[in-house]
């Protein structure tokens, strides 16, 4: 059985700002870490990045998905 994704904030500030980084579709292991366990994208509401970040965070995703680093849904998970 899955676990149900946690509403609650991961962090206060937005972790791009703070690492001093762009959202990149190859770095997969900092893409991951907002996702949920389906494979949705987190709201901002909840992943505290901001609005700049999440856009460019989104679209990132996109990027890795269509090239196949990060699977669509769980189903489709490797």
């Amino acid at each position: 059985m899955l676990r149900a994704f946690k509403r609650q904030k991961i962090a206060d500030e937005c972790g791009f700002c703070k690492d001093n980084v762009a959202p990149s579709f190859k770095d997969v292991v900092r893409l991951k870490r907002y996702l949920t366990e389906r494979h949705l994208i987190v709201p901002r509401k909840y992943s505290s990045v901001c609005a700049s970040h999440q856009r460019q965070y989104a679209a990132a995703v996109k990027n890795a998905r269509f090239l196949a680093l990060i699977p669509y849904t769980d189903v489709h998970a490797l």
